[in-house]
């Protein structure tokens, strides 16, 4: 789950990280009331879930109240459109009225999961304000990074080194190890998946201060962490992800193809798509349905799939271990009586309980494709969605 700017800065201020005054407003009058407490003069942000917001007009600098006012208008109630958005681009329904910051540098820092040793990781850079993405490209030397062994947690040798590799000494030495160590603080007591500061930047008075932040929390953490959850914005999401969280699909990811897909476990997902490219399909979404052994599941995650308008063919590939293949064929039976997924449908079950699975789809005289093997199921998918 993504934060807005304004809620990562709340979030990070409580775990002792220094962020610029300011407050989020949601009408021009507010903004321009903000600006005023300010001293006059703020920077006006669009609050959206993507980046390079300044590039898409989302980013404006106030020179006074009224000003701001004018800005805050032009930008709420925008749909900001950048490279990550894509062409649909995102709602703006508020902004972040923020004191403007005289920066003599900028330094970027983050903490996430590295997956293959299982902990986080701190990443660091004194190229702040670029993408790291083009950093690490063009200059992989610049980044630092330093892992948190679970077993012993941050030490604050790592935070100073990392300050000193990054420039950070002197008088700045102690605050920005401070601030490294709140920050994967704050990172492990609110479940993060990331949270990236770019730029934490050195102010010409002598402070760090987080100019920006992103924030996002681990779904699978809701439970426990249910006064973030309460901060999602559901206008910053994708309906038809919205509508599988809702219904308990917690991996569902829409994609730009023409075959929707519902498998059990995440290599079979991955491996399915690959099937699919292989035959020349393509995938248009992302499911898996996990040990799915409730047919109001299989019929809702269908109905998700169905009322695709790109969706032309669905393949439903199922190996059940602890799924049982006769819930989900009497899952599919139900989705295709309702008229949830009229589009041509191949199905291929292995695994607990086929036999049974098997029957249900006999007797249901639907017609639906039938396939035994992996390979057959993918290349009939790809046939029906180019005859459809």
């Amino acid at each position: 789950m993504k934060l807005h700017e304004y809620q990562a800065k709340e979030l990070l201020a409580r775990f002792g990280v220094p962020v610029p005054k300011g407050r989020v407003a949601r009408t021009p009058e507010e903004a321009e009331a903000i600006c005023r407490e300010l001293g006059g003069k703020a920077v006006i942000k669009a609050q959206a879930h993507t980046g390079a917001r300044g590039k898409a007009g989302g980013v404006k600098v106030a020179q006074t109240p009224a000003e701001a006012k004018q800005h805050a208008a032009s930008i709420l109630g925008m749909q900001l459109v950048t490279h990550q958005t894509g062409p649909q681009g995102l709602p703006v329904s508020a902004v972040l009225v923020e004191e403007l910051v005289d920066i003599e540098r900028e330094i970027y820092l983050s903490v996430a999961i590295d997956n293959t040793p299982g902990m986080p990781v701190i990443i660091a850079s004194a190229q702040g304000g670029m993408d790291i993405e083009e950093v690490a490209a063009n200059h992989p030397e610049a980044i630092f990074q330093v892992h948190v062994d679970p077993a012993c947690g941050f030490q604050p040798f790592q935070g100073r080194s990392l300050a000193f590799k990054v420039g950070l000494t002197g008088d700045l030495l102690n605050p920005a190890t401070a601030i490294i160590g709140a920050l994967v603080k704050a990172f492990d007591a609110t479940d993060g998946s990331i949270i990236e500061i770019n730029p934490l930047v050195v102010t010409k008075d002598g402070k760090l201060l987080a100019a920006d932040a992103k924030y996002s929390i681990d779904d699978n953490a809701d439970y426990r962490q249910k006064d973030i959850a309460g901060m999602r914005d559901r206008s910053q999401e994708a309906q038809r992800e919205l509508e599988a969280h809702d219904a308990g699909i917690q991996n569902y990811v829409k994609l730009d193809g023409t075959i929707g897909c519902l498998v059990n476990g995440a290599g079979l997902a991955m491996a399915t798509m690959d099937a699919l490219k292989f035959e020349g399909g393509s995938p248009a979404n992302f499911l898996d349905i996990g040990t799915a052994n409730s047919t109001d599941t299989v019929v809702a995650a269908l109905k998700i799939i169905g009322s695709d308008p790109d969706v032309k063919a669905v393949l439903v590939n199922i190996f059940g271990g602890l799924a049982r293949t006769d819930v989900i064929a009497q899952g599919i039976v139900d989705a295709k009586r309702e008229g949830f997924i009229p589009q041509p449908t191949v199905v291929r079950l292995a695994g607990t309980n086929v036999e049974a699975g098997m029957k249900i789809l006999d007797a249901s005289e639907l017609d639906l494709g039938r396939a035994d093997g992996f390979a057959e199921a993918a290349r009939m998918a790809v046939a029906a969605a180019k005859r459809k």
